[in-house]
């Protein structure tokens, strides 16, 4: 990718400002989930699922009205298979005919439904839910570790899970703030979250790597400076078309989806941050240099060996 004709910003004269904001975030999202803690949904909790058919596709607005209206507090209503099974997920009950009080508070406005099933899922299995996720996330940023410093250099392979971990710890934060539901959903965005950061970064990380072997001239703060403006407009591109993915989700996907997108919209835009400022910081913070990547002189080469080039994509950039 060519600045042609454009004054590249100085993205690293702003880095110790990032870094505070960095660090007021994270403060306040481990604070918000030391106080106030997760608002864990049913997946986690327990709870009963009941199972219904209509005969004509339902209003879900108009199931979830009539819950309410009969006490009801901690419920998901959605739409199972076709528009006329509804599945209803209801906060944890040791009651054996919630299933039937259910179907009878929602057949009593005179629609004709069929109560299909009912399944009662404990707080334990909740419990271990809860477990295995944290250990998955913990799973997935070690893996990510081991192949970014395999791939390119330790001080790369930190420098590429930190900001994976500060991603993962904001989202967390926010929903802890705002109490939105933390469910199974959430938790495939924050893993979706980690993928895309992910793939953000090493795109950074490949463009330093190639520059601290092609640039001659210039500190660390210059070359990982460069090499942000050069990737600059393929990072806007796909931040920018992944939002407008997701704000339609979010508007348009119902109720079921919406913390998926939010906690998606939030990982893109903390996620594109991170790529920038938060690896990069880190990078210069374990003083990565020119002798950290150099190639290794092959056995019998001569002086006057070419210097390696970069890949052809990569200059198409």
């Amino acid at each position: 990718m060519s600045n042609t004709g454009r004054k590249p910003f100085d993205f690293m004269g702003w880095r110790k400002l990032a870094f505070a904001l960095s660090a007021v975030l994270i403060v306040m999202s481990v604070v918000s989930l030391a106080v106030r803690g997760l608002n864990f949904g049913l997946d986690f909790t327990g709870g009963t699922s009941v199972e219904l058919a209509y005969q004509e596709a339902p209003s879900l607005d108009a199931i979830r009205d009539d819950l309410s209206a009969a006490g009801y507090e901690q419920f998901v209503v959605q739409n199972f298979g076709a528009d006329t099974e509804i599945l209803i997920r209801m906060a944890e009950s040791g009651n054996p005919e919630m299933a039937n009080e259910v179907a009878a508070v929602l057949g009593a406005g005179g629609d004709t439904l069929e109560l299909v099933s009912s399944e009662f899922v404990g707080s334990q299995v909740g419990k271990e839910l809860k477990e295995d996720s944290g250990l998955g996330l913990l799973i997935a940023l070690a893996v990510v570790l081991i192949y970014v410093g395999m791939r390119f250099q330790l001080k790369f392979g930190i420098a590429s899970v930190i900001p994976l971990a500060h991603d993962v710890i904001i989202i967390l934060g926010v929903f802890a703030l705002f109490q939105w539901t933390f469910d199974l959903t959430v938790l495939a965005a924050l893993l979706a979250v980690i993928g895309y950061s992910l793939n953000d970064t090493i795109v950074v990380m490949d463009r330093i790597r190639e520059n601290f072997r092609r640039m001659r001239e210039g500190d660390s703060n210059h070359v990982i400076n460069a090499s942000i403006n050069q990737t600059l407009s393929r990072t806007i591109n796909t931040s920018g078309t992944t939002l407008v993915v997701l704000l339609a989700l979010y508007f348009l996907g119902g109720e079921a989806i919406n913390n998926f997108a939010i906690a998606l919209i939030i990982g893109v835009v903390v996620g594109t941050y991170s790529s920038i400022y938060v690896s990069a910081n880190l990078l210069i913070v374990l003083g990565v240099s020119r002798e950290d990547l150099l190639l290794p002189v092959k056995e019998g080469a001569g002086d006057g060996e070419e210097e390696e080039q970069p890949p052809e994509w990569l200059n198409r950039m």
